[in-house]
């Protein structure tokens, strides 16, 4: 009975960063660990930590999936941390001869949910459990505890609940941060969703760090003493990107200078392949029709900074010409400024939790993935990189009280509106003020604009629609007309006839 199933033997398949924390911390929690990877450097490398750590006799390292299967009780378990794509399919082919009815296969990598889904169908085939499991919190997370989102059947998902309660990260309450994600592929979708919100916290975040250091001429450990002010308390009070803002800013290396000084601006995940959350949910705002301009911009920003020399030669060819400035303060228009820019923040770290969980209930409506969103929000409460309390306190709430309603947007939610318009005239004063000095700032900006063409009923898209109207003749509403639903218009106006 799925009840009475107790986990003590698992092969950890994929023994890098993320996958050996999982297996050490599996181990530490009693679990015998059979390890399996290609590279024989990384097992023995894994085993020496453990060794260091007490658990050698916890671990072992198996060369071949037979002898890896041997190693294991019935029914099998196996967790995957794999790099996404084609491997995932290569690991399951390999495995399949020696696996029955009844196994599991925990997924823990940053895979696409169609694969998923695809995988879930062929284990099936097979009689074998297949679940797709985000894992949040980076690789020291899956050392001490991570966030955990499993997706799949009901009966899966009961087996492996108990060991994974046991490993994950823990809020304040000390309630696990592990949960039913849902149906199918729902558990890979929401950590890549999960993801996207991520890329753009960040990059507001980051923004916030540029107009600090660049445009108010801040050291690096006056923006982290100011980093510290904004996580102790208020809106972005215990929010983990903030938080670990206040370290990065202030590291200083063995020559005593700051780490952070000689970061080169590139982030290359995107590019190099090792990342595709990124790129998925901006595939899925756009096919599902979910504005999520905070999410998307800050991920544009993420591909135009990885090629350095590219911009380095745009930069040669414009000569200069959007080089950054100061911005001129008092000391107390400096305070006031300060804390505008905070609450900008907070509005676009908000506006990314609100356009993220807008993609996931769209998704969720399609796929009938039965997604608790209460669920995920305490997934999300501590041991992953978008844990944020404030926010996190602002949002239960809505689903206890609304359960799943899935035709409501956030934005419908009064207390959002009342948290985003507290922020949007701080947006306005910090995006105004960037522009003027040549502040990088695409999420802050972005944010902006989304609350104005979010709450607007007076958009430039009726001169738009005229336009599509006139050279293809694609129809429009009347202003006279009720709003309707977004479908074809009935009327077409002939505005130059054809000859």
């Amino acid at each position: 009975m799925a009840d009475q199933f107790e986990i003590k033997k698992l092969a950890m398949i994929g023994c890098g960063s993320m996958g050996g924390g999982m297996a050490l911390l599996f181990a530490e929690k009693g679990v015998d660990i059979s390890l399996n990877d290609p590279s024989e450097e990384t097992m023995d490398g894994l085993l020496k930590t453990a060794k260091e750590q007490g658990l050698e006799s916890k671990l072992s390292k198996h060369g071949s999936y037979e002898d890896l299967c041997k190693s294991l009780e019935s029914p099998k378990v196996f967790v995957f941390s794999l790099p996404h794509g084609s491997v995932g399919d290569s690991v399951l082919d390999g495995l399949q001869p020696y696996l029955d009815p009844g196994d599991i296969i925990m997924d823990a990598s940053n895979e696409n949910w169609e694969n998923t889904q695809r995988r879930q169908g062929k284990a099936m085939r097979q009689g074998v459990y297949y679940i797709g499991m985000g894992v949040s919190g980076g690789y020291q997370a899956a050392r001490r505890g991570p966030s955990m989102c499993p997706g799949g059947t009901d009966d899966a998902l009961k087996r492996v609940m108990p060991l994974l309660e046991k490993v994950a990260a823990r809020d304040e309450n000390g309630t696990p941060c592990v949960g039913r994600a849902g149906e199918g592929g729902a558990g890979h979708y929401v950590k890549m969703i999960h993801n996207g919100i991520e890329h753009g916290m960040m990059s507001a975040i980051s923004e916030a760090w540029q107009i600090m250091t660049i445009c108010l001429g801040m050291s690096y450990d006056e923006v982290g003493k100011e980093f510290e002010r904004w996580n102790a308390e208020g809106e972005l009070a215990s929010t983990f990107l903030v938080s670990i803002g206040v370290q990065i800013c202030q590291q200083r290396d063995e020559h005593h200078k700051h780490v952070l000084a000689g970061i080169k601006d590139k982030v290359v995940q995107d590019i190099d392949g090792s990342e595709g959350t990124g790129i998925w949910t901006n595939q899925e705002a756009i096919r599902l029709h979910i504005p999520a301009p905070t999410l998307t911009t800050a991920h544009f920003i993420r591909i135009a900074s990885g090629d350095r020399a590219q911009r380095e030669h745009v930069q040669q060819t414009f000569e200069g010409h959007f080089k950054v400035s100061k911005i001129n303060h008092s000391d107390s228009e400096r305070s006031a400024f300060l804390d505008d820019l905070r609450l900008a923040v907070y509005a676009a770290c908000l506006a990314s939790y609100v356009q993220g969980i807008n993609i996931i209930d769209a998704a969720d409506a399609e796929n009938r993935w039965k997604i608790d969103l209460s669920t995920i929000l305490q997934i999300w409460r501590a041991g992953c990189i978008i844990q944020a309390d404030a926010i996190a306190g602002l949002l239960t709430p809505i689903w206890t009280v609304h359960g799943r309603d899935r035709n409501r947007n956030l934005l419908y939610e009064h207390r959002i509106a009342e948290e985003l318009k507290k922020g949007f005239g701080s947006l306005k004063k910090v995006v105004s003020k960037g522009v003027e000095v040549n502040a990088v700032i695409p999420s802050l900006s972005a944010t902006l604009e989304y609350l104005k063409y979010s709450g607007n009923t007076i958009l430039p898209t009726s001169f738009y629609e005229a336009e599509l109207d006139y050279f293809g003749k694609h129809m429009f509403d009347l202003e006279s007309e009720p709003a309707g639903k977004p479908v074809t218009g009935k009327h077409h106006f002939e505005w130059k006839a054809a000859l």
